[in-house]
């Protein structure tokens, strides 16, 4: 397993507590979808799940490179 991905596997709790929160908040706060909030929260779930890896794997060469960037000054 390379870094990138083992980097993306710590990232992706973070992404997904994240996403989940962003999508639960609108779930709880709008009346007309709160009243469907046994169908929404599941699928806010799973949208958080599908969606945090790829969000990950696209960070975490951000990350490094910001982290390389700031070691070459030193």
């Amino acid at each position: 397993m390379d870094t990138r991905t083992r980097l993306s596997w710590l990232i992706f709790g973070m992404t997904n507590a994240v996403l989940f929160g962003a999508g639960l908040i609108p779930v709880l706060t709008i009346k007309s979808w709160s009243d469907h909030a046994a169908v929404l929260i599941p699928a806010v779930v799973v949208a958080s799940f599908v969606l945090a890896f790829p969000i990950a794997w696209w960070l975490v060469p951000w990350m490094r490179a910001r982290y390389e960037r700031r070691r070459s000054l030193m």
